[in-house]
C-alpha cells in the first residue's frame, strides 16, 4: 500500500479477526522503545539476560501445581507411554526394548525438539520428563534418565553418519502424541501422578541430591523443606 511507511511501526491500518488471548503488538508505533530495547539486548552479555530471564518468569511457589501444566498434553504423553498396544508403537519408533517411563521422557523430550512455540507455556509439564533432584515435582528415575540419554546420544552420533531413523522416531514419537491429545483428549490428575511417581522412586531406588529415596522419610523431609522455603502448597500469601 503507498500508505505503508515501515514494515514495522504501524504498517496497517486495522486487523479483521476472531477476539482470542492478548497479544503483544511489536508493529504498534508506541513500541518503538520496546523494539530498541529487544535489539541492544542482542548486545548484552547471553549469560546475564539468560539468568534475568529465569528470575522474570519463575513463580513465587516450588511445588509443580496443576495450574503450571497443561493437564491434558501430560495425559497424552503418559496414554502414549502406557498404552495397552505399546509393543506396536516401540516398532514403529525403532526404539524396541524401551519401557513405558522411558518412553514417556522421550515423548517429553521429542516436544522440546520437534514442539513450536506454543508448545511450551507451561514448562513445568517437562519436569515430569525424569524428575528432579530436588524431588520435585518426584525423584529422579535414574534408570529413565540413562536410558534416554543413551537413545539420544545413539541418536545424535548415528545422524552425524548419515543414519537419521532414530532422528525420524523422536520426530513421529511427537506426532502419534500430538495424535493421542486431539483425538482422545486424555487428562492427568496432578495428584494421582505425583503419588506414583513417588511411591515408584520409593520401590525402585530414585534420586535426590540427598541420595537413595528412603520409603517413608524423604518426601517428608523434603514436604517439610520445600513448606518452610515457599509456603504451604494454595498458599497464596507469599
Amino acid at each position: 500500500s503507498p500508505s505503508v511507511r515501515s514494515f514495522v511501526s504501524d504498517p496497517h491500518t486495522g486487523i479483521v479477526g476472531e477476539r482470542g488471548q492478548p497479544i503483544v503488538n511489536l508493529a504498534d508505533s508506541r513500541a518503538e522503545n520496546t523494539r530498541q530495547h529487544i535489539v541492544e539486548l542482542t548486545h548484552e552479555d547471553t549469560q546475564q539476560v539468560l539468568e534475568s530471564c529465569r528470575e522474570v518468569s519463575m513463580g513465587d511457589h516450588h511445588e509443580v501445581r496443576a495450574e503450571d501444566v497443561n493437564l491434558k498434553r501430560l495425559g497424552a504423553v503418559l496414554a502414549m507411554a502406557h498404552d495397552n498396544e505399546i509393543d506396536n508403537f516401540e516398532d514403529l519408533l525403532m526404539l524396541k526394548g524401551v519401557g513405558p517411563r522411558t518412553l514417556k521422557s522421550l515423548a517429553l523430550v521429542s516436544e522440546v525438539i520437534h514442539g513450536d512455540a506454543s508448545r511450551f507455556e507451561d514448562p513445568a509439564r517437562f519436569s515430569f520428563a525424569v524428575g528432579g533432584k530436588d524431588g520435585r515435582p518426584h525423584p529422579i528415575d535414574k534408570q529413565a534418565l540413562d536410558e534416554t540419554i543413551e537413545h539420544l546420544q545413539d541418536s545424535v552420533e548415528k545422524s552425524k553418519l548419515g543414519y537419521n531413523e532414530k532422528s525420524k522416531a523422536l520426530k513421529r514419537l511427537h506426532h502419534a502424541t500430538r495424535h493421542i491429545e486431539t483425538t482422545r483428549a486424555p487428562e492427568a490428575h496432578l495428584d494421582e501422578l505425583e503419588n506414583a511417581e513417588w511411591q515408584h522412586a520409593e520401590d525402585h531406588d530414585g534420586m535426590t541430591f540427598a541420595g537413595k529415596v528412603i520409603p517413608g522419610v524423604t518426601r517428608a523431609i523434603f514436604s517439610l523443606q520445600n513448606s518452610l522455603l515457599y509456603g504451604k502448597q494454595g498458599d497464596k500469601s507469599n
